[in-house]
């Protein structure tokens, strides 16, 4: 069934219900019952639940799941036995300023390049204390850690997504030294978002960009009142926590143990990459490396660490719904032909030196609206790379185009799985922090755009 526009609803219902309330959950489940309402065809509530089940059951939403139940296990672990708190004083004798913190926090994105769920959890969880005590909004550190993310793993060619969209262009029969993965490493001068969007984030980070929309609004309140996170109840509580949190003055000549929190992490690194970028081998190996210092160093004891291993699963229940929910939602833009319904929007516009310009703009749109990342890619590969060489067109620059559109939207999409590790982290709702980094995307977005304008009239 052909469903036209209508494919186009839940994600407006989606964006109506989050910006007039800012709660991410009541957004995504009105999404659901709007898009069960149009497909109905065995009541509103059967067809609800079958999509819910279907989630339930995708392979890619228990592999998330599982990831983020990992990651709250580590973090738990991290917080439990003052891990973070060693790692912040210790951190603190080299940071002494809001740029240096922001710096700091910029630099362990590239140090945690395997994969962007990963480096969203760690390096929020890691810099609260430390952004915290200099004044820094929450919504600044979730844009200087989402934003640094997505860009730095589609740019190096050993992380998950370099795998995947080498895989994707050697499928279509593109390749570099007979291989898919490189013509990804070849193209990837060409992935103008990734570059543009880390230099966007320096900016700001040195204070060359100033806070601009609501991030603007954000900085001015923490600055004359020190509170961290933006106007609104949901967020009392947290805010006076961290108030007295960074009231507190540590001694910084207090004998501190940073090992406990480097360790871990440089042990998940390695790990993940021996194991062919297995970020769950990796995790699990930072999560046993954690047990085994902290009974060495009898920081905490047995029943204790098993207290936090609990507590670690249970605090990623939040997350867990509101994945299912975005899974149910990708589900059934699939099954309302809404891909099918925007490329035959924009196909025509798909001409020549304009193709590239056009195809991010394309999968920018679509990934934002969607928080489908490579799913998108999955869909879309096999219809530009051909079209791309039927034009004469560079199918490495159309493909680049395609993964900078991915990234843009692992970068803004508040129900994107990205938007809502890094929400989890600095504990925001996602809803605040899609709106905060909205200008910020957008600027890095309008120059990728006259990038492959400029591109595509060079090399066709």
């Amino acid at each position: 069934m052909d469903y036209g526009i209508l494919s186009i609803a839940p994600i407006v219902i989606v964006f109506a219900v989050a910006l007039s309330t800012k709660r991410t959950l009541l957004a995504l489940f009105s999404g659901s019952v709007g898009g069960a309402l149009i497909l109905g065809k065995t009541g509103i509530f059967g067809t609800w639940f079958d999509y819910f089940y279907q989630s339930f059951a995708d392979p890619d939403a228990e592999w998330l799941i599982m990831v983020t139940c990992l990651f709250g296990v580590l973090v738990a672990l991290f917080e439990s036995s003052g891990a973070i708190d060693d790692f912040a004083i210790w951190v603190r004798r080299f940071v002494n300023s809001k740029r240096k913190a922001l710096l700091l926090t910029y630099l362990l994105g590239f140090v945690i390049f395997l994969d962007d769920y990963l480096n969203n959890l760690v390096v929020g969880t890691a810099m609260k204390p430390m952004t915290d005590k200099y004044g820094i909004p929450r919504s600044q550190l979730a844009y200087v850690v989402n934003s640094t993310a997505a860009p730095i793993c589609v740019l190096i060619p050993i992380s998950s997504w370099a795998v995947f969209f080498g895989t994707l262009l050697e499928g279509e029969g593109v390749t570099y030294n007979g291989t898919g993965i490189g013509a990804y490493i070849h193209s990837l001068p060409l992935v103008f978002y990734g570059w543009i969007a880390l230099i966007v984030v320096l900016l700001v980070v040195l204070g060359v960009l100033p806070p601009i929309g609501p991030m603007k609004k954000h900085a001015k309140m923490a600055e004359e009142t020190g509170r961290v996170f933006p106007p609104g109840e949901v967020y009392d509580e947290l805010s006076e926590a961290a108030i007295e949190r960074a009231k507190f003055e540590v001694d910084t000549d207090k004998k501190v143990n940073p090992i406990l929190f480097l360790l871990p992490i440089l042990i998940m690194i390695v790990v993940t990459i021996a194991a062919g970028v297995d970020i769950i081998i990796g995790t699990t190996s930072a999560i046993g490396t954690m047990f085994v210092l902290l009974l060495i160093t009898r920081r905490m004891k047995v029943f204790a660490i098993f207290e936090a291993i609990y507590e670690g699963i249970v605090s990623m229940a939040f997350v867990a719904i509101l994945v299912i929910l975005a899974y149910m939602l990708q589900k059934m833009n699939g099954d309302l032909g809404l891909a099918e319904y925007v490329i035959s929007v924009v196909e025509p516009l798909m001409k020549g030196a304009f193709l590239p310009a056009v195809v991010f703009i394309f999968c920018a749109v679509y990934a934002y609206c969607t928080g489908c990342f490579w799913d998108l890619a999955a869909i879309i590969t096999p219809l530009v790379i051909p079209l791309a060489i039927a034009m004469e067109v560079d199918p490495m620059l159309a493909g680049a185009a395609i993964f900078s559109g991915a990234a843009f939207g692992s970068n803004t999409c508040m129900y994107g799985d990205a938007m809502i590790l890094v929400s989890k982290s600095t504990d925001m709702q996602p809803v605040d922090n899609m709106l905060a980094t909205l200008p910020y995307a957008a600027v890095s977005g309008g120059l990728t755009v006259i990038a492959y304008i400029v591109t595509g009239f060079i090399m066709c």
